[in-house]
Order: structure tokens, then C-alpha cells, then sequence
């Protein structure tokens, strides 16, 4: 089942999500299980089968990561797993300099401005990546594919550093 196609929409990383909501809403209603509450026991357990399926196929449209790796997978590019180290050094130099900048934060004298230019500088580096990544995946070649795909796995990173930016946040304001 291609996801696309099960929403009646054009295979794209810009998806509109109020036409992806109405669709999903809509074939929600088709195959709710409520709806076959008097039904068969193999009718009910097909559409919570495909209730399910439509959920899934939702979440991942609606993501805006899980959408481009979807995109990647249909087209057959090979999506390496999270612990595939980087070839690209130059990004791997500034994972670490990311990380010792959130590290520094801890022990600035001004610990919410410090905060406030990580995040600032995570957000501008992360939509920098996220534009070539969708232009990459515009191209659709070979080569194009895979540097959508090391662009995927680095904006992965950013999301997690957010993560523990968000956690190192809670951590200092928690009193």
C-alpha cells in the first residue's frame, strides 16, 4: 500500500496537512471498528487491521522526517541505520562542537541567554539542512537521493540535540 496513493495525494515532500487530516478523517470513518461492531469477527478484525494501517500511514505523512525516509524507502534507497557512523567529517566535527556548546551552557554566566543562542543556532541549522534535503529530494537521482538520505540522518541529530537541549532546560529551571 503506498500512503501517497491511500490519500489520494501527489507523491511530495510538501504535503498539504489540512488536505492529508481531511483525508485521513474521511477514511477513518469508512473503516472504523465501531462501524462493524455487528459484523463478522474477521470483518471487525479487517478494519481494525485497517484502521491501523491508516493510522500508521498518517503519522508518517504528517511527520515531516518520517515522510522523507518513507519517500527514500519507496524510491529504494538503502537507509542506513542510526549507528552508521557519518563519512561526512566535517558534520561530525560539529556534532561535537554542538554538543560542547550545549555543555558550556551549564556554566555561562547569563545560562538563559546561552540557552536561548543554542536553540537559536540548532533552528538555523536544522532548517538550513531541512531546504537541501528537500531540494535533494525534488532532483530525484541517485545522487540527489543519497545526500537527502545523509541529510536525514543529520537533521535526525538535531532533533535529538533538541532534545536534550529541552532536557538540559529542565534541568537548570526546575526549582
Amino acid at each position: 500500500m503506498n500512503y501517497f496513493q491511500l490519500f489520494g495525494i501527489e507523491v511530495s515532500f510538501d504535503v498539504d496537512l489540512q488536505n492529508l487530516s481531511s483525508s485521513y478523517q474521511t477514511l477513518q470513518k469508512t473503516v472504523h471498528p465501531d462501524k462493524f461492531a455487528h459484523a463478522s469477527e474477521q470483518e471487525q478484525r479487517i478494519a481494525v487491521q485497517k484502521s491501523a494501517q491508516i493510522n500508521d500511514a498518517y503519522q508518517t505523512l504528517k511527520n515531516p522526517l518520517q515522510r522523507a525516509e518513507y519517500i527514500l524507502v519507496q524510491r529504494g534507497v538503502d537507509m542506513p541505520n542510526e549507528q552508521h557512523s557519518f563519512s561526512d567529517n566535517s558534520f561530525l566535527m560539529r556534532q561535537m562542537e554542538l554538543r560542547e556548546m550545549l555543555e558550556e551552557v551549564k556554566f555561562a554566566s547569563d545560562v538563559d541567554a546561552a540557552l536561548f543562542e543554542a536553540q537559536q543556532v540548532l533552528a538555523t541549522e536544522y532548517q538550513q539542512v531541512s531546504v537541501q534535503m528537500q531540494t535533494q529530494i525534488l532532483e530525484d537521482t541517485a545522487d540527489s537521493n543519497k545526500s537527502a538520505c545523509d541529510n536525514l540522518r543529520k537533521l535526525k541529530f538535531y532533533q535529538k540535540l533538541n532534545v536534550e537541549v529541552d532536557r538540559l532546560e529542565d534541568s537548570l529551571f526546575e526549582d
